[in-house]
């Protein structure tokens, strides 16, 4: 691709916070259409747009006219969780390049539309977990490689994060996840976890993910917050919310690996992916940030962690930097999110420009987004066991990891 000339599809919080600070700044990429079914987010958006020096773009209130514009050749959506698959079959129908933003699916069937939409089209399609290109998870990563942890046997993650003010003031926000919590009971976002420990574990690259059961606790944290602090809200206060407030994900893997995954938005905590990795010689936790390497001379209940190993995990950067990351932080990584979200669209922009294989590609997308289908359907079920779809119809045998 000559000159990536960008739709942005989706302009609230997340998708202004991108245009501004990750797209706009990066010269290799050109916007020309913006759009949004609200008026002031579309034109904030152009300002921005003009502010950085580009020509004003074209604002639309109908994606299709995004996708039909001759002058946009990339389409990047970061609209609500539901027009996700959506938008982007209609992208690659028309021959658009693709990149959409995290969130599950709402059914199996959407997940193979995804699947065959590209197998048929061709047409270039990134799944922008940002995660997989974070500091540590790619630190990780590179430490799993080359054997540091051993065999690894099990993985943990979650998207654990106190969203009662927006939940609840979903309206006001003009925010998406309220719909989704009133009506839907499922593991709904399970990519930022999910994404990393599924690079870890090579799924679709010689192992894969086979099965999973869910279990979702009563519904009760987004009830009291409302009646404490929006007293005055007749609806919501009257509201029965279907999304539990913790819900339980356990993943079962084809080279015989487990994942648990944890949803955990509706209570106050502090914010936590709890990135775990654990293997035969040690393991990693995103919660101490710490790194704990087997010693046959330790005995397990002499070994104090809190002063030898948490927080910890930066002197073992300094070793097992992940050559990507090593490589970009000459660049300058910047923006939001630790510099992550910077990190992938470089990496989508790169692989746009020369026509490489996206790092987080279509399978991986429908991987990881159908575990939000599947866990809606095992929870409705009492914990059901589900079988998790082969979306690359056995290719993931001898597929091999370049990560």
């Amino acid at each position: 691709m000559d000159k990536i000339k960008a739709g942005i599809i989706g302009l609230g919080a997340r998708g202004k916070g991108l245009l501004e600070t990750v797209i706009l700044p990066m010269s290799k990429c050109e916007v020309t259409a913006v759009c949004d079914c609200y008026q002031d987010r579309m034109d904030d958006a152009a300002k921005l747009v003009v502010d950085a020096g580009q020509a004003e773009p074209k604002k639309y209130s109908d994606y299709h006219d995004v996708i039909s514009d001759e002058n946009v050749n990339t389409i990047i959506v970061i609209s609500s969780w539901e027009t996700h698959v959506e938008i982007a079959v209609a992208a690659m129908n028309a021959g658009k390049a693709v990149a959409i933003e995290v969130g599950g699916a709402y059914s199996v069937e959407q997940c193979w539309e995804l699947v065959n939409t590209y197998e048929r089209t061709k047409t270039p399609f990134m799944f922008l977990e940002n995660c997989c290109f974070g500091k540590r998870e790619m630190m990780v990563l590179n430490m799993v490689k080359q054997g540091v942890f051993g065999e690894i046997v099990h993985c943990a993650g979650g998207y654990q994060h106190d969203l009662r003010e927006e939940i609840a003031f979903g309206r006001e926000k003009r925010h998406y996840r309220l719909d989704n919590y009133l009506r839907r009971n499922c593991e709904n976002y399970p990519t930022h976890d999910l994404g990393p420990i599924a690079k870890v574990l090579n799924i679709n690259h010689g192992n894969r993910m086979l099965k999973l059961t869910s279990v979702a606790s009563k519904a009760a944290g987004v009830h009291e917050y409302i009646m404490k602090n929006k007293p005055d809200d007749e609806v919501l206060k009257s509201a029965k919310f279907a999304q539990g407030d913790i819900v339980t994900t356990i993943i079962t893997c084809a080279n015989g690996e487990t994942i648990v995954l944890t949803l955990d938005t509706t209570l106050p905590r502090y914010y936590s992916r709890g990135f775990t990795v654990r293997g035969t010689k040690g393991m990693f936790e995103e919660v101490t940030d710490s790194v704990f390497i087997d010693r046959k001379e330790d005995a397990a209940h002499d070994f104090d962690w809190r002063t030898e190993c948490s927080g910890n995990a930066e002197e073992y950067y300094k070793e097992y930097i992940h050559p990507v990351w090593e490589r970009y932080e000459k660049e300058g990584v910047q923006g939001s999110h630790d510099g992550m979200d910077w990190l992938e669209f470089k990496i989508f922009f790169e692989c746009l420009e020369n026509g490489e294989p996206m790092p987080v590609d279509v399978y991986d997308a429908a991987s990881w987004m159908v575990i939000s289908a599947l866990s809606e359907c095992s929870i409705a079920q009492g914990g059901a066991v589900m079988d998790i779809p082969d979306f690359t119809r056995g290719r993931w045998l001898k597929e091999e990891n370049h990560d």
